[in-house]
């Protein structure tokens, strides 16, 4: 049963959903047993003297749309972070997603957390400043990201639509594989603007990249330049040319730096970028917390306006070279608005090529897909 089918199966069941005659509330858990009249609403009574009925506004509410692995990390990464004063959570799976929300709620005392409410209808999205989609088939071991596709695309077709419809102002942040093609898929089936659709992408393979340059260097992540740009996977393209440490380019020091007749063979640190995904599914069955961590780092920035640069997945027809209507990662300058501006990155022919490449590989699976 897919991701779609279960949130609509479920939300008959409980009476939530289109059509349930005004039900389909979020759920607000716990709920105490109380008799009517009970000595709860003595005790309120006698405690507090209400000054304003106002509905309190919410500036930055967040809504992740599917409660697994990923969709939880995501969660926690932007609580921690305080990013949010409003947290809403949707799963087809209720007990799963009822559960994960007491389990968050009850930790609120240490994180001085939002509201968090939960819902199997999405109507509980409403008035989203950001929504992250995280729902979608799981990544098997051994399966290209490029496989997923076809059994993600009609999740997205079911659920994309109605969370516009709830929250026609809100920027999107894709991070359900493969991102390339369902950030596509999201942009065409939500008619936003393609700024506020904006791909997980490479904000995490060049996260990888940084940090295992690091690693040979005896530096720490932050003191290594690089980008990884294109499809977040296997076509990926390291920009080589660009890297630096300090503004010293590295390719000044060798400059056959991650080339074929490289004596110090740095092409295999994007070769493990590559291949660590794969690696950690076969360890623990999934990837969870880098990505994670590079969501909240991207949704920072657009609740923050802060113009950071990050290497999100957009449309780039038109862009080196790239004619067909595909989505890839440039570094991006995003803001409140969701991407402000695409920073027009200098690349060798190599890379150009390569990144042509990449687009290519995406155009040959997006022109099958029936939307």
């Amino acid at each position: 049963m897919s991701w779609a089918a279960g949130v609509l199966r479920a939300g008959r069941r409980a009476g939530v959903g289109p059509g349930a005659g005004g039900a389909g509330r979020a759920a607000r858990l716990p709920r105490w047993p109380l008799a009517p009249g009970a000595w709860m609403g003595t005790v309120k009574a006698e405690l507090v003297k209400p000054v304003s009925a106002e509905k309190p506004a919410v500036h930055n509410k967040v809504s992740v749309i599917g409660t697994g692995s990923v969709g939880m990390a995501c969660a926690v990464s932007i609580l921690l972070k305080g990013l949010s004063d409003e947290l809403a959570l949707v799963d087809a799976n209720e007990d799963l997603m009822r559960g994960e929300t007491m389990d968050l709620q009850h930790g609120s005392p240490f994180l001085r957390m939002p509201r968090v409410e939960c819902s199997q209808d999405l109507g509980v999205t409403a008035n989203s400043s950001l929504v992250i989609v995280t729902a979608g088939a799981r990544q098997a071991e051994g399966e290209s990201r490029l496989n997923l596709v076809q059994r993600n695309v009609a999740i997205f077709k079911s659920v994309i639509p109605d969370v516009v419809r709830h929250s026609p102002r809100c920027k999107m942040i894709v991070v359900s594989n493969p991102v390339d093609v369902l950030t596509y898929v999201a942009w065409k089936v939500s008619a936003l603007p393609p700024a506020r659709v904006i791909g997980s992408g490479c904000n995490l393979d060049t996260a990888r990249f940084r940090f295992l340059i690091g690693q040979r260097l005896g530096l720490h992540a932050e003191s290594c330049h690089g980008w990884v740009l294109g499809e977040h996977g296997d076509s990926s393209v390291p920009v080589w040319s660009g890297v630096n440490v300090a503004g010293v380019p590295l390719r000044e020091l060798n400059a056959a730096l991650g080339g074929a007749g490289d004596p110090e063979r740095w092409d295999e640190v994007h070769k493990d970028v590559v291949a660590s995904a794969y690696q950690i599914i076969k360890m623990k069955g999934y990837t969870n917390w880098a990505i994670a961590f590079s969501v909240a780092d991207i949704a920072e920035s657009i609740l923050r306006n802060l113009r950071r640069t990050h290497p999100v997945s957009t449309v780039i027809q038109g862009l080196y070279g790239i004619q067909e209507e595909v989505f890839l990662s440039v570094p991006c300058v995003l803001g409140e608005n969701g991407i402000a501006d695409l920073v027009k990155i200098k690349l060798s022919r190599d890379e150009e090529a390569r990144l042509r490449k990449s687009a290519q590989t995406l155009w040959d699976i997006q022109k099958q897909l029936k939307i």
